[in-house]
């Protein structure tokens, strides 16, 4: 940003917060794509800061890495998307809908540990805690309650069940089948009457 003059502006100033938060979300697709030889000269040249700004935020490059590793592992976008999932459409559009969502954010998550368990810089990952697991099982559980009347099973077993579907594989897992074909085989077996939608 150039001021009358040829003198350079400086960016409307942040609080620490909102600094972090995007500092961490410039960093996220680069480490994807770099794993850690992405250096902070790269993350502050792709977010339009300083370097400085990024030490400033971060007291080294690993507590940027464990911020973004934080990040992936936060639920809020994921029950963000989830809550918004039109109701009022057919079961199968609200799961096919939430298997996509769920899919991209383990897809995320997945690289960004990659990237850093191939560099050798990972650490023992947290598991999510209790009231994240809640609040995602009872996301996916609201999906199904429109349909309460048809259903086999309660709705948070059901969760449970459609969630232990779309969990990465095993070692011994097969190519995932298509999110269209997981939701068909998985609501033929859900509903009191499969011919209904």
């Amino acid at each position: 940003m150039t001021a009358p003059g040829g003198r350079r502006r400086r960016a409307p100033a942040m609080n620490a917060d909102r600094r972090r938060a995007m500092i961490v979300q410039t960093a996220l697709p680069l480490l994807t794509r770099r794993g850690t030889a992405l250096t902070t000269a790269e993350v502050a040249r792709a977010a339009g800061i300083g370097e400085a700004t990024v030490f400033r935020a971060f007291a080294d490059k690993q507590a940027l890495l464990d911020a973004c590793v934080a990040e992936v592992l936060r639920p809020d976008a994921l029950l963000d998307r989830l809550t918004r999932i039109d109701r009022e459409q057919a079961l199968t559009g609200r799961l096919t809908e939430a298997a996509t969502v769920i899919h991209a954010h383990l897809a995320r998550l997945g690289a960004v540990l990659g990237a850093l368990h191939a560099a050798g810089r990972s650490r023992q990952t947290p598991p999510p805690t209790g009231a994240a697991v809640g609040a995602v099982r009872a996301a996916v559980a609201a999906l199904f309650t429109p349909d309460s009347d048809r259903l086999r099973l309660p709705a948070d077993r059901l969760a449970d069940l459609f969630l232990g579907l779309l969990s990465p594989p095993g070692p011994l897992g097969t190519a995932p089948p298509s999110t269209t074909a997981l939701v068909d085989l998985f609501l033929h077996g859900t509903l009191t009457h499969p011919d209904g939608h």
